[in-house]
């Protein structure tokens, strides 16, 4: 295992910020499987997972078994991990900009583009080479304003040659689930099964250049681009581990033990894995999801659990008004699998306190959270 430190760009003199990546496997090794964790600082159960499987790659690796590359970065965002506020966690935001930490990576596919236009040639695997190669090194040259921005460069460049791309996260109160491009279902599903989701969300394009999506659009860019000239690159998956209170060493052995079951099944990793169990749900798109608000203020009394499927206008929730005894049912328009609701127990007037996962499409453009 190599260690490396990522200086990011300081802030104000006298100040320093890193990211620390671990580096498994051989050299020149075939593929490459990148892990980071806690973008969302405040989102914690993917961590421990990573630090279950670092102790597992050391031995894996000891023992001569790994294949292929695998990079781990198990803190990825230390910003947001400092942002306390009055004893409450502020990782979702950075408190300068106001941005959502796992937006806005850097589109360069046009630049990429134009400079292997002219040196493709009718070799697919070596097109592809060329391609990332490019690509790392047009990361490579950009010029970080920000400290946030220097933190995207380097998970982004992390990133940015791997065959697999896991970026773990979690919800409020939720059941374990996965976001990802359609095009890939066939070769998540043995994921999914491993980890046991209860939910897997299919889409092209979300919106907000998430860290996911930062790597399957630009492939798919490519893609158009180039069509037929280069080898299938690889994909990327945004993996939620169920709920922020679930950071768990029974749990998160679990989750290691899935991912590791993956990494054979793929052959990263020399071994015999068990084979998946049965998927616990059908793929549905992620433009079926349903945002339940709340209509009024109030105290929230959930009448529904996450991992229950409800029907079109079940009741999943109550608003009490203590001032006028008044109750409001909050209701679900669609049916679906109740996935995630809120941990706030105080609602707003027009406050999303669930989503719940419907089996059709009926919402376009932007479909992530703030």
């Amino acid at each position: 295992m190599q260690a490396h430190i990522h200086e990011l760009l300081a802030a104000v003199p006298g100040t320093a910020r890193q990211i620390h990546s671990f580096h498994y496997g051989p050299d020149n090794a075939p593929g490459k499987v990148y892990l980071q964790a806690s973008l969302h600082a405040d989102e914690l159960p993917g961590m421990l997972v990573l630090w279950h499987l670092k102790q597992r790659l050391a031995q894996l690796e000891a023992a001569g078994l790994l294949r292929w590359s695998v990079v781990l970065v198990p803190l990825a965002n230390p910003l947001g991990l400092e942002q306390v506020l009055m004893d409450v966690p502020q990782g979702r935001f950075d408190n300068d900009s106001r941005e959502n930490f796992n937006r806005f990576f850097l589109d360069v596919s046009q630049q990429v583009g134009d400079c292997v236009q002219d040196l493709l040639t009718d070799d697919p695997a070596n097109n592809l080479q060329l391609i990332r190669s490019s690509l790392r090194q047009t990361l490579a040259c950009q010029v970080p304003a920000t400290q946030l921005q220097s933190m995207r460069l380097v998970l982004q460049t992390l990133a940015c040659d791997a065959d697999i791309v896991l970026d773990l996260h979690c919800d409020f109160e939720a059941v374990q689930h996965l976001y990802l491009s359609p095009d890939f279902w066939s070769q998540v599903e043995p994921l999914a099964r491993y980890l046991g989701a209860r939910a897997c969300f299919l889409t092209k394009e979300a919106g907000g250049q998430s860290f996911d999506e930062c790597f399957t659009l630009f492939w798919a860019q490519m893609q158009a681009r180039f069509t037929g000239r280069f080898t299938a690159p690889g994909f990327a998956v945004t993996v939620e581990l169920r709920g922020v209170a679930d950071v768990d060493h029974g749990l998160a052995r679990q989750d290691c033990q899935a991912l590791i079951n993956y990494l054979i099944q793929r052959g990263a990793i020399d071994g015999h894995a068990p084979p998946p169990p049965p998927l616990l749900h059908a793929p549905t798109p992620l433009a079926g999801v349903e945002p339940v608000i709340s209509p009024v203020g109030g105290l929230i009394v959930f009448c529904a659990q996450v991992g229950d499927s409800l029907e079109a206008g079940q009741v999943l929730a109550e608003i009490i008004d203590p001032i006028t005894d008044h109750v409001t049912p909050v209701i679900c328009t669609r049916g679906g699998l109740l996935y995630v609701r809120s941990l706030r127990r105080m609602a707003t007037a027009g406050m999303t306190i669930a989503h719940v996962a419907g089996p059709k499409a009926y919402r376009q453009g932007y479909l992530l959270s703030p």
